[in-house]
């Protein structure tokens, strides 16, 4: 069903091209050559700007994300606690059961 890509080699044709051949440049005297450009300065403010409806925004979807991530955690902490119940209550049933059997013999 799934099979790995195997990368495969280019089959070989025995054509070599020779490298390119580059012509030099004219060198120019340091006196003729321009200047170089004034670098524009960065700004300073932050990059993040937050407006009130933004800000808004951000703290309900972070209040969302906690109160969604608590009801998880105590939805598993209650299934937890039935289910440690539930087999104490089988453990107690079973012990009798096994204690009256021992009894009528």
């Amino acid at each position: 069903m799934l099979r790995p890509k195997i990368p495969t080699m280019p089959a070989p044709t025995g054509h070599v091209t020779p490298p390119a051949v580059v012509e030099p440049t004219a060198v120019v005297p340091a006196s003729q050559t321009p200047a170089p450009a004034p670098v524009a300065p960065t700004p300073s403010r932050p990059t993040v700007q937050l407006t009130p409806g933004a800000l808004i925004a951000v703290v309900g979807g972070g209040t969302a994300v906690v109160l969604v991530v608590g009801a998880v955690l105590v939805s598993l902490l209650l299934a937890v606690a039935i289910t440690g119940v539930s087999v104490a209550v089988c453990a107690v049933v079973l012990r009798s059961l096994l204690a009256s059997e021992a009894k009528r013999r």
